[in-house]
């Protein structure tokens, strides 16, 4: 049975392998949360994705990473506009918009920065849509530091993510959603930093379990 397991997740990497270079080049787009912020650079999971998909058989090498913690979705256009970035990534990640959230900003106004920037990733990729995905943005308020606004900061993460999966829904991009991951924060200690705000390198292996799942579903 484990090797049937093994055999039918190699089956899926090497059908999607097909459709990237065999060589990979992985564009990682975002905010603390792609960085990861108070993390060592081996628990980032842009990181542990790439090493899992070495694992694996995928030749891919270590992500670019473009993120910085506060960046907001015009901020990151501005990055990568700044970056001069050549179309020729055969994997980019794009996880943005906590920041807007935190910051004040009104989801009206998320929703036309953040379709922009998934123009720009799918552009990134070559106009490869399906060498894109689009990550669901955390829920900070399951943490030691946004418990006492909990209910409000969930509130809110879920209408920025309504808007987030819906612009990548209509434009046949895959959505890997791990909010429900981070709202067991609070009951399990372990899953956060130890700033008490961004998630553990623990939480992130959680993360690229789910988008293993999500992106090769019956692996």
């Amino acid at each position: 049975m484990f090797r049937l397991f093994i055999l039918g997740f190699l089956l899926h990497v090497n059908a999607w392998s097909q459709s990237v270079n065999m060589s990979t080049k992985f564009l990682a787009l975002g905010d603390s949360y792609t960085i990861g912020e108070s993390v060592v650079e081996r628990d980032r999971w842009p990181v542990q994705l790439a090493r899992a998909l070495r694992e694996h058989g995928q030749t891919i090498g270590d992500p670019r990473i473009i993120a910085v913690t506060g960046w907001r979705t015009d901020q990151l256009k501005k990055a990568i506009d700044d970056a001069k970035l050549e179309n020729e990534y055969g994997l980019v990640s794009l996880l943005i918009g906590v920041n807007n959230q935190y910051q004040k900003k009104t989801p009206e106004s998320y929703a036309p920065e953040f379709e922009e920037l998934l123009q720009k990733s799918i552009a990134l990729a070559g106009s490869k849509k399906e060498n894109v995905f689009v990550v669901s943005i955390p829920d900070y308020g399951f943490t030691p530091f946004g418990q006492k606004n909990q209910q409000e900061i969930s509130a809110a993460i879920d209408r920025y993510n309504k808007i987030n999966r819906e612009i990548t829904e209509r434009m046949g991009v895959r959505y890997v959603a791990i909010t429900d991951l981070t709202r067991e924060g609070l009951a399990r200690p372990e899953y956060v930093a130890a700033d008490g705000l961004h998630p553990s390198g623990p939480m992130y292996t959680l993360w690229v379990d789910r988008m293993l799942q999500q992106l090769y579903p019956g692996r």
